[in-house]
């Protein structure tokens, strides 16, 4: 038999066959673990093939390559078995073992029984070739099939019923509308995202460009969470617009040119979650005489909890209103460290009174500010009423010497309102410590994660309904409710459409809380540390569309190659998982399944009320949690941040991995996204967002299919530049055309898209400078209708952080 001699071929087979044992090893071990755990078979059998296949290979045996081919034959067929032509699914299966069959095939010309046994050798490479051609047909069909819930709704009404009517109200106080203007953050405070505005079609969005960019300046100095979130508003010929650090700017409309900035030097260590300024509130006093110094003004809050109101016109702070034209809202709050009471969103104005509430940094401590939500008269500035739950009845500031009852469920994200009814809605955070509840009280149990309706003349709770009993999963509301008037058999009725984390749509009469949908309680999983305190049954909506993705099974983890998707099963064996409201375990991780970020989050819905149609993006990401015992997270000096030791670099910060949940028997490790330590992948397989239109008359899904792209995301941080949709995790809304457009940018891949609402296409797009974790909005001005967005970026979603607000529009000779 002949010798191959000792050149390149010989130390190339060598070198594979190392390759193929340091890869055998552990996937055999970690195979043979998985076994053990009740896991698959598949990888410590393709260990044992690759180690097998490897010795051969050593020995420059053609048995090498031919145990190679069974093993790859055996992989194809229970990777199709597992995951059929899902081309996301098939990567981690199919990639690394395919490479490494081109490699065997071109090891054989430099392996012994070559020469002797041509025969053999060919049959061998022409198997090969097949398994080639097999693997790259699987691993290049890409699924975008619509998954629309875990269970089909049942049909809506039969006949179709006619488009939703635009309520119009007719009240004393300043009617806001879409169109010309952008009046709040929702477009009004009804929330629906909507304009009027047809100049910019389907035909001709493709010939939108830049007119004007600008930029605040704020930008991180260190290492501060910044990620500005800013939607602006526009009202006449003027845009106002906050920053990171809340300086507030009124533009030109038409040109960005800057008219005037007020900077209320917000401190960098007063940043709580980010540093983000989600909107403010444009106000007219029907009071007062045209051109009289704030008759018109723009309220904003700030992250350090003042409320400043400021003259539209020069820039300049409203005299009467608070104390100079700032209301200090830590009265009543009491001391408390920078950033954890940080608001991050604006007000809410109904019947001239500023609805004011805040983010508190979540994981803290029990004794956390509190979550006591505010009236503010809108001219003066002066406190009207409190709703603090702890105190029931009493509606100002608390007795001297006191503060409003500490750790009460907070609303730190965007309420809407009803002038007609006069009524705010508020989406109710969580009580302070998100993963225990063993002593809230029955009124934090009654408002916690619920749609809570306040009077807004008397503070009063006109009703509350909960969409989450006992949350023990942080599932608090962070969308904004939207407010139509929903289609029923019985005609339309005045509803709020509030979404969830959990991907569901809770609608209900917005007058009474009376649900509009069906909403069944089903039996929850029980155990974790306090299975006594557990509601036995959680809320799911039955007859309208929900986007909830069915339970997760060890076939859906996820990875760049076998080794790390082997690792995620590993995980996935060793948690404990019962799907949706798995409880809180300490003895071994837990699934939660859709993670805190969502489902759907602060971005909310768009509705266009003329055609009937809902879209909202959400994410699609479990977390990988474990309760820590009290003892392990004092050792390992993990304070909150009241502790005057607090180290935000020993976890415990809003981005720790270990948050202390101070004066409760645990803390909490969080694994926001379940990501492999090593590469950062998901350990879930993509997609990791999605993007869906409903089709509110017939209550039907009417698109619904992976939003964002590769282009910016790959493993170990690093940007494959892919131009495929594989769904990326994204935060902020879209606003919808009455052109059948919808705009937003939202994804991790810094493009601001149109999509047509009617069939899901992505029709144009844009590279952003920075992330657009943010709202758009539009308006026209100067006879162009111009599509705003804030690029601001967010740090915890890994975005580039910039300071930018961007204007779109037809080219001026096609604005005509």
């Amino acid at each position: 038999m002949a010798e191959a001699t000792r050149g390149f071929g010989y130390w190339a087979v060598a070198l594979l066959a190392l390759i193929m044992m340091i890869f055998g090893l552990p996937i055999l071990a970690g195979g043979v673990w998985l076994i053990t755990l009740g896991g698959s078979w598949y990888y410590a059998l393709a260990g044992l093939g690759l180690i097998a296949s490897a010795f051969f290979l050593f020995r420059r045996s053609m048995t090498g390559v031919w145990i190679y081919l069974l093993t790859f034959a055996g992989t194809l067929v229970w990777a199709l078995w597992e995951a059929g032509l899902d081309g996301w699914a098939q990567l981690p299966r199919l990639l690394a073992p395919t490479i490494v069959l081109v490699f065997v095939l071109l090891c054989i010309p430099n392996l012994r029984g070559r020469v002797g046994v041509p025969r053999g050798s060919m049959a061998a490479a022409a198997l090969g070739i097949i398994g080639l051609g097999a693997s790259a047909m699987v691993l290049t069909s890409v699924q975008y099939a619509s998954t629309i819930a875990q269970e089909a709704p049942t049909p809506g009404p039969d006949a179709p019923l006619p488009p939703l009517p635009e309520t119009v109200v007719e009240t004393q106080y300043v009617a806001l509308e879409t169109g010309v203007d952008w009046p709040a953050y929702g477009g009004t405070h009804a929330a629906l995202r909507y304009s009027p505005l047809t100049q910019i079609t389907k035909e001709n969005v493709g010939s939108l460009e830049q007119i004007w960019e600008f930029r605040t300046g704020d930008l991180p100095e260190n290492d501060e969470p910044f990620g500005n979130q800013n939607t602006p508003v526009k009202v006449g010929d003027r845009l106002y617009l906050c920053s990171a650090l809340n300086k507030i700017s009124a533009l030109d409309a038409a040109t960005g040119a800057e008219f005037w900035t007020y900077d209320p030097q917000t401190p960098t260590d007063a940043i709580g979650y980010n540093a983000s300024c989600r909107g403010l509130v444009y106000f007219e006093d029907t009071t007062a005489s045209a051109g009289t110094l704030c008759a018109a003004r723009v309220v904003n809050l700030t992250h350090d909890a003042r409320m400043i109101a400021l003259d539209t016109e020069t820039g300049q702070l409203c005299p009467d209103f608070g104390n100079g034209g700032i209301v200090n809202l830590l009265e009543g709050i009491g001391d408390t460290a920078p950033g954890f009471y940080a608001p991050t969103s604006p007000p809410t104005l109904v019947r001239d009174v500023l609805v004011v509430g805040s983010q508190v940094s979540d994981g803290q401590t029990r004794e956390a500010p509190s979550g006591v939500i505010r009236g503010y008269n809108a001219v003066t500035g002066d406190l009207d009423w409190a709703w603090d739950m702890g105190r029931p009845g009493e509606k100002g500031l608390p007795p001297e010497g006191e503060v409003y009852t500490p750790g009460t469920p907070n609303v730190w994200t965007i309420a809407s309102g009803d002038d007609e009814l006069g009524l705010v809605y508020l989406p109710m955070g969580n009580s302070a410590v998100d993963y225990w509840g063993g002593d809230r009280s029955e009124a934090e149990n009654t408002y916690s994660t619920a749609i809570v309706a306040l009077d807004v003349e008397t503070g009063d709770v006109a009703w509350s309904y909960q969409t989450v009993h006992y949350d023990i999963w942080d599932y608090d509301l962070g969308g904004q409710g939207s407010l139509i008037d929903f289609p029923t058999p019985d005609g339309p009725v005045p509803a709020i459409i509030m979404p969830s984390k959990q991907a569901q749509f809770y609608i209900l009469n917005r007058a009474t809380g009376e649900p509009l949908v069906n909403i069944e309680e089903r039996p929850a999983p029980t155990g974790g540390v306090e299975p006594e305190r557990l509601s036995p049954t959680q809320p799911f909506v039955t007859d309208f569309p929900n986007l909830m993705k069915p339970d997760l099974t060890e076939k859906d983890m996820w990875g760049t190659t076998p080794l790390d998707q082997l690792w995620c099963r590993i995980q996935f064996r060793q948690a404990a998982y019962d799907g949706v409201y798995t409880p809180p375990t300490v003895d071994r991780p837990w699934i939660q399944y859709p993670g805190y970020n969502g489902g759907v989050d602060w971005g909310g819905v768009a509705i266009d009320p003329e055609k009937g149609i809902m879209i909202t993006n959400y994410n699609d990401m479990p977390n990988y949690n474990q309760l820590v015992p009290r003892e392990e997270v004092d050792a390992l000096g993990i304070l909150p941040i009241t502790d005057p030791n607090y180290d935000a670099e020993a976890g415990g910060g809003s981005h720790g991995s270990i948050s202390p949940q101070a004066m409760s028997p645990y803390g909490i490790r969080v694994n926001a996204g379940w990501r492999v330590p090593f590469t950062g992948l998901l350990c879930k397989q993509p997609p990791y967002g999605g993007i869906a239109a409903i089709d509110i008359n017939t209550r039907e899904v009417l698109w619904d299919r992976p939003f964002g792209s590769a282009r910016k995301n790959g493993p170990f941080g690093l940007p494959t530049m892919l131009p495929i949709d594989i769904g990326t995790p994204n935060n902020g809304g879209g606003v919808i055309t009455a052109s059948g457009l919808f705009f937003i940018a939202a994804a991790t891949d810094d493009i601001l898209r149109a999509i047509d609402i009617e069939t899901g296409e992505e029709i144009w797009q844009v590279e952003l400078p920075a992330g657009g974790q943010a709202t758009p909005m539009t308006y026209e001005a100067g006879g162009r209708q111009i599509v705003v967005i804030n690029a601001g970026g967010h740090d915890f979603m890994e975005t580039p952080i910039g300071d930018y607000f961007i204007a779109y529009a037809l080219p001026a000779e096609e604005s005509q």
